[in-house]
């Protein structure tokens, strides 16, 4: 029987390590966390992280990989640094985490419920 999306989340969240909005928050408080939030840009236009970088997920792994010619260098020269994946539900951003790890970002999180969960413990959002 073939996999469904729900099954590749579960399997990410198995290799990742996965932060609450409170401790996302206290985190991007203390400084030098990069926050990629993996939406699509039109998602990304209606309200995301201040400070947020956005990477669509399917551009992730080019973005992040050095040797490719449309890498992000954001993205890249933050290898050894905290990365903060961000979706709306965090679905996406589990397995954008589970992939940098594999990448060799050995400081992927995830933000756990996503922007749902932000939003629900009335953290802001900018625009």
């Amino acid at each position: 029987m073939a996999k469904q999306l729900g099954c590749f989340v579960k399997e990410a969240r198995s290799h990742i390590q996965e932060w609450d909005a409170e401790s996302a928050q206290e985190n991007i408080g203390a400084g030098d966390v990069l926050v990629v939030d993996v939406r699509e840009a039109d998602e990304f236009s209606q309200g995301h992280i201040a400070g947020a970088i956005n990477i669509p997920r399917g551009l992730l792994e080019g973005a992040a990989d050095s040797g490719y010619k449309h890498r992000d260098p954001r993205l890249c020269s933050a290898q050894d640094k905290p990365l903060l994946l961000v979706c709306q539900s965090g679905g996406r951003s589990a397995m954008a985490a589970w992939v940098l790890k594999q990448m060799g970002f050995a400081h992927a999180y995830n933000l756990k419920g996503g922007l749902e969960c932000w939003e629900a413990e009335s953290l802001e959002l900018v625009q």
